[in-house]
């Protein structure tokens, strides 16, 4: 199978879980492009009505919109019933790290106003350790970049500032802009960091989420497998 199709076949696993009615967080990225698409197709042939997606991302709602699916902001439905995202990495206790797509922000707005998320993936993303793979994503703001990489690098990470092929930093839709912050060996201890980030000032977020996905669905070549969190709802 490509991955194309894995990540379609997660997808629509996931779209399994959408009934008539939800108010529905829709992530962004590759993967959730085919979430997207597929929700398309089931409003399209009458297998799901009445959906109204809230997504996290300018790029989610442009293809959201030229595909018809019906969206809200968040202001209007601050309850959201469910929120389908992908992940750049996923650990046993389904402990996150996102925001490679430079839509962390409101990617974490929107998962923490749903009843419940669900994270959509292939196998590549699936770890032991936060951060074995994927850089940490810190949004920060774009004054006084060099003093925020310098705190980053005393914590132990090795530092960059995300640009784009002509050298310009990627900026979030909020207008930020990122550090990718690497630990050798994986993150030392994700929660501790994560405090010690949100009380700088500077940092608008990270891409750690932490104790917020119930399921994962993971597409291998053997199948899509569910993952629950620990202790979690099934």
């Amino acid at each position: 199978m490509t991955l194309d199709s894995l990540k379609r076949a997660a997808a629509e696993e996931a779209l399994g879980l959408v009934r008539d009615g939800m108010v529905l967080g829709l992530g962004t990225g590759s993967t959730v492009r085919h979430l997207v698409d597929a929700l398309a197709e089931a409003l399209d042939d009458g297998r799901l009505k009445d959906i109204v997606g809230v997504p996290t991302s300018t790029r989610t709602e442009a293809q959201a919109r030229s595909l018809g699916v019906p969206l809200a902001a968040l202001d209007t439905h601050p309850t959201l019933d469910l929120t389908i995202d992908g992940a750049d990495e996923v650990d046993p206790q389904l402990d996150l790290i996102k925001g490679l797509g430079a839509a962390l922000l409101r990617e974490k707005m929107v998962a923490q106003a749903s009843q419940r998320l669900v994270i959509i993936s292939d196998d590549s993303k699936l770890v032991e350790r936060l951060g074995q793979k994927a850089p940490l994503p810190v949004e920060v703001v774009d004054w006084a970049l060099d003093a925020q990489s310098a705190f980053l690098s005393g914590l132990g990470a090795d530092v960059s500032l995300r640009v784009d092929r002509d050298g310009a930093p990627i900026r979030s839709d909020n207008g930020n802009v990122f550090l990718d912050a690497r630990f050798e060996g994986g993150l030392p201890d994700p929660v501790e960091l994560e405090r010690a980030l949100l009380y700088r000032a500077g940092v608008v977020d990270t891409g750690l989420f932490l104790g917020m996905a119930d399921t994962a669905f993971i597409a291998s070549e053997d199948g899509v497998t569910a993952l629950h969190r620990p202790g979690g709802a099934s």
